[in-house]
Parts: structure tokens; C-alpha cells; sequence
């Protein structure tokens, strides 16, 4: 086992003079009197390894002891993961103890005297490769596969595995032997490197059907892939995390993984309190029965922002393999964007914008690669969603996290100062937002044919609307209300139409939290047909007073439901509004 000596300190970079060979990404161990801290060796030039510490080096001098493990930093994957608290290295925070983190203490994320009830899958003489599904447990309400670890390369052949019963994860629930007869038992538990994707599946085609996720800005106008990447930037306060919470809660997907990658604590906080209470629309459970938190706020060790990404990304991978739909949001990469960018300037590296590493764009594409909707090599499907939330210094959506960004991920997201101040929530501008996969053409013909015929031209027709809306607000604004056409006041109060019923959503009531796209089809057919159609106004005067009107009838069907009485007696109010000034 290699070691190593002390050398020098910058912070948690820390210079270490080894007696042997290391690697890169490799974990060692610093002896600070007794109290063991963990580093990972980002650099190595001739007998220097250069490590940053995950937790403080306050007390460390050069002439401490370091020893090397010859392993990668890595996640311990097995059932029992699901409702657990996490910090950035997978550590269980439910079992620490004390208010506050102590340096040094590290603990199992599995309990390994649980007992699981374990059902085979695979049988003796049957061929299997990493990934394979060799048997399930229950956890929580989801079918956990236990799988061939993903670190065996090749082919194997199953010698035994245990009968249908009761076992702990440590217990060896079968044999396989490879092509020149050696035995590996397997257990429950499997070890995976994070910095590395698993790719235990057959095929990653590119994304073909959209994710729901009953936020009607992004469901009907952006909608976003299963499988696919989108980020929210904005400035502080227009609502990022709400929107995430809000997305967890409701969006199509089996298990939510949340990383807090250097979120302030209070909002983390949120996390911890709320999931527990919240009740699952899809299980009918509570949410956090299917939710996985990753926590590294912003008052924890630097360092460990990085790692908890990539822990959360690994976590993900390793359910996708079991067939599930995994939906991941990170808050906020700009904090993980930040740690690169102290760590890359304590290593005195060449700068690129702003001081951030000049391969930044490169670590955030590959990071966002590791999504995406996947076949198994049994020809189930499992998938990967991953949204980001950036937070841009002083909203500037021109800096260079945002536009490393912009060119990783297809759905962009952008949410406005102004909406927010005017209480617009989801704050989303429906200007400057997009979602690429509206060009795909199987996303095309997908929505087409399950949402409705012709629908991403009617999304697009909406998305016009709106902006010659925007236009004629504009002009209003600097020319007055006596200084434009009558057709400029028409357009804007068009544009409230799509803003208003379909932008504005209450995350506060329980039917218009969380639209299905039946819904959103019909009300967007709805509001495009007032669109088109012709009303008779001698003045701007009578614009204002008949929009609100319709406005506000089309506001209370929101949160009626879909179909029901109220719905329809609100309908026909609606419709009677609309004779009044329909032109014939």
C-alpha cells in the first residue's frame, strides 16, 4: 500500500509526497492525530500527488501521514437507499450524531443488518453480464433487482443462486463462474466508482417521447424528454428550487433523486421537513418513499460539492438499470462550477472566463451525457432525467456556467426577475425558454399522435402569440394607449390569454398544481380558437374589461375538475362572454 507525507497546504488542496505509485481519482486518508480525513487525488506530477480533503485541514501540517487505498471514490449501491439523507460521499446523515458534522466521521449508507426478502429471477446454467437481473426485493414500493456487479467484465454462468426467503444484504445470494471455471459469490451489494458512467445496458437511442411532469410551461410549451437535460438559470429569488420541488412532486418518474450541491442550508432544510409530509399523487404513499437526497450545502466542505454530483448521477444509473424512469435535480451546478473553480485556481491551472477551469464546458457535457433513455440487455427500457438548476451572479445568463450550459443541455428554462416580481409563477419567460427536442422529429411525431394531431404546431402558433403580444406591450408602454392601433391592444390581451391560463399555475391548489396533458391539450385548443376568432371593439376601452372577464372565467376552470359540473357551468359562462362581442 502506498504512502505519502505532507508537503504543503493550500486550503483543502493539500501537496502530498508519495513512496509509491498512485492514480488519479484515487482515495487516501490523511492522519490528522488520530482523526482520519478523506481526499481524492485530482493530479499527479512525478512524486506530488495533489488531493483535495473533503472536510476542513484546519490543524494540518506538513509532515502528517497519508495512506493510499488503491480505490477509486465510489458509491455503495444495494437496497435500503430510498428515503435516505445523503451527504456529497454517500455518507447516511441520520446517523451521525450531534448538531453538527464532525470532522473525520464517516458512515455506511446500507444497513447491513436489515433483512430483505430476496425472490431469484435468474436460474442455474443461465448466462449472465453485468447488469443482469439476477433477482428482486421489495423497497418501499419499488422491485429492487439485484444485478451481476457492474465492475465484472465478460460473460458467467450461474452455479447457484439462494431459494425464495429472507436474507441480509451481506449474504451470498448466488455464484457464478466464469469461462476458466472461477467462482465469484455475489451478494446484495456492489461498489461503482462515480466518476465513471455504468453503461450495463444494450443501446442509447436518442430521446422519443416527452416526460410529463404537470407543469403546464414546460409540459405544453418546452416540453422535456424522457431520458433528456434541461437547467432553470435565474436570479436569486425568481424561484429555482420551488420549481424543482414542484417538479419532483408531480412529474412522471418512478424515483426522484435530489443533489443539494451547495444550496444554502435553509433551503435544504425545506427538503428534510416537507418531503416526509408530502403525499405521493402517483403511490399514494408519501414522496419521500420514493426520493433519494444527496445534501451538501453551501457551509459543508468545498470539495465535496463535486463529488456529490457525481454521486447523485451513479445513484441514478444504478436504479435506471433496473427499468425504472429516474428523475435527477441538481441545485444549483453553479456551486459545483464554483468548487472546479477554486480547486483549478489553488492548482495555479490556466484560467479561462471568469477563472473557471478552461475545460469546464467539456466536465459539464460530460456529466450531462450521462442521462438519457437506455434498452437493457434483457429489452427493458430505464431512463434518466436530468434538470439543473444554475444560479448566474446578478442574473447574468451571458456568464460562463450558463453558456457551458446552454450548449450541454436541450431544454432552457429561463426564469425572469420581472415575472417573479409581478407574482408569475412558474417565473419561466416564454420568450426566451426553448426545448430542442421540439425539433426532433420523433419527439414531433410522438406528441402528435398521443397528445394531439398537429400539436407542436399549435404549440409553436402559442409561442407566437406570445411573443407579438410582447411586441405590442412594447409599443403600448412608449407610445400610450392612445398612440397604437387597436389590433396592438388586441394582440396583448391575446398574449394574457396564453400567459395568464397557461404560464400561471398555483402550486398551492390541488388540482391546478399539477395539469395532466389531456387537460393541457384541450385548454390550449380552447384559448387558440378565442384566438382566432374576430371581436367587434370601437376602443381600447372595451378590450380591457371583455379580456379580464374571460380571463377571469378561464382562471376559476383551472381549479375545477376537468370536466366536472362547476367546469362545464363556468364553460358555457365562458362561452356566453364570448357571444357578446363575437363578430358574425
Amino acid at each position: 500500500m502506498t504512502k505519502g507525507t505532507v508537503k504543503g497546504i493550500i486550503s483543502n488542496l493539500v501537496y502530498v509526497e508519495v513512496d509509491g505509485p498512485v492514480s488519479q481519482n484515487e482515495i487516501c486518508y490523511i492522519d490528522l492525530y488520530g482523526v482520519k480525513l478523506m481526499a481524492e487525488v485530482i493530479k499527479v506530477a512525478g512524486n506530488i500527488a495533489y488531493t483535495q480533503v473533503f472536510e476542513s485541514t484546519r490543524g494540518l501540517k506538513p509532515g502528517n501521514t497519508v495512506e493510499f487505498t488503491d480505490k477509486m471514490l465510489q458509491v455503495k449501491l444495494g437496497p435500503g437507499m430510498l428515503s435516505k439523507n445523503y451527504d456529497g460521499l454517500q455518507d447516511d446523515l441520520n446517523k451521525m450524531e450531534g448538531m453538527y458534522l464532525t470532522r473525520g466521521e464517516y458512515t455506511d449508507p446500507l444497513d447491513e443488518d436489515s433483512i430483505w426478502h430476496f425472490t431469484p429471477i435468474a436460474k442455474v446454467n443461465d448466462t449472465v453480464e453485468a447488469g443482469d437481473w439476477l433477482g428482486s426485493v421489495p423497497e418501499n414500493w419499488i422491485d429492487h433487482k439485484i444485478m451481476v456487479p457492474f465492475l465484472m467484465e465478460g460473460k458467467y454462468q450461474v452455479k447457484s443462486i439462494v431459494l425464495e426467503g429472507d436474507y441480509k444484504i451481506t449474504d451470498t445470494i448466488a455464484v457464478v463462474v466464469d469461462k476458466e471455471g472461477k467462482e465469484y459469490p455475489l451478494t446484495m451489494v456492489q461498489y461503482w466508482p462515480v466518476k465513471l458512467p455504468i453503461k450495463a445496458y444494450q443501446s442509447k437511442p436518442r430521446p422519443f417521447k416527452t416526460l410529463e411532469t404537470g407543469i403546464r410551461t414546460i409540459d405544453t410549451l418546452n416540453p422535456i424528454a424522457e431520458g433528456g437535460t434541461g437547467f432553470t438559470p435565474g436570479p436569486f429569488g425568481t424561484g429555482k428550487t420551488v420549481l424543482q420541488h414542484s417538479i419532483s412532486q408531480n412529474a412522471e418518474a418512478d424515483l426522484i433523486v435530489v443533489a443539494a450541491c451547495g444550496e444554502r442550508a435553509n433551503e435544504v432544510v425545506e427538503l428534510f421537513t416537507e418531503f416526509p409530509e408530502l403525499d405521493d399523487p402517483r403511490t399514494g404513499r408519501k414522496l419521500i418513499e420514493r426520493t433519494i437526497i444527496i445534501c451538501n450545502t453551501s457551509n459543508m466542505p468545498v470539495a465535496a460539492r463535486e463529488a456529490s454530483v457525481y454521486t447523485a448521477m451513479s445513484i441514478c444509473e444504478y436504479y435506471r438499470s433496473m427499468g425504472l424512469k429516474v428523475l435527477l435535480l441538481a441545485d444549483s451546478t453553479s456551486r459545483w462550477a464554483q468548487a472546479l473553480r477554486e480547486m483549478s485556481n489553488r492548482m495555479e491551472e490556466l484560467p479561462g472566463p471568469d477563472a473557471y477551469p478552461m475545460d469546464l464546458p467539456a466536465i459539464i457535457s460530460n456529466f450531462y451525457a450521462r442521462a438519457g433513455y437506455v434498452y437493457l440487455n434483457n429489452g427493458q427500457t430505464g431512463s434518466i432525467t436530468f434538470i439543473g438548476a444554475v444560479s448566474p451572479a446578478g442574473g447574468n445568463l451571458k456568464e460562463p456556467v450558463t453558456e457551458s450550459t446552454k450548449k450541454a443541455a436541450r431544454c432552457f428554462y429561463s426564469l425572469s426577475q420581472d415575472r417573479a416580481d409581478s407574482k408569475r409563477y412558474p417565473a419561466v419567460d416564454p420568450i426566451d425558454s426553448y426545448s430542442k427536442y421540439l425539433e426532433y422529429d420523433e419527439i414531433q411525431e410522438f406528441l402528435n399522435q398521443n397528445i394531439a394531431p398537429g400539436w407542436v404546431d399549435k404549440v409553436y402558433k402559442a409561442k407566437d402569440i406570445l411573443l407579438r403580444g410582447k411586441e405590442a406591450k412594447d409599443q403600448i408602454n412608449i407610445l400610450g394607449d392612445d398612440g397604437v392601433p387597436l389590433d396592438y391592444h388586441s394582440r396583448f390581451w391575446k398574449s394574457e390569454l396564453i400567459d395568464r391560463i397557461i404560464l400561471v399555475q398555483d402550486s398551492f391548489d390541488s388540482i391546478d398544481k399539477s395539469t395532466p396533458m389531456k387537460r393541457q391539450a384541450y385548454m390550449l385548443n380552447l384559448l387558440l380558437n378565442i384566438c382566432d376568432t374576430n371581436f367587434d371593439f370601437e376602443s381600447y376601452e372595451e378590450l380591457q374589461p371583455f379580456y379580464s372577464r374571460v380571463i377571469n372565467v378561464l382562471i376559476q376552470m383551472n381549479y375545477q375538475p376537468f370536466q366536472g359540473d362547476k367546469f362545464k357551468e363556468y364553460e358555457a359562462q365562458l362561452e356566453s362572454i364570448l357571444a357578446e362581442r363575437r363578430v358574425k
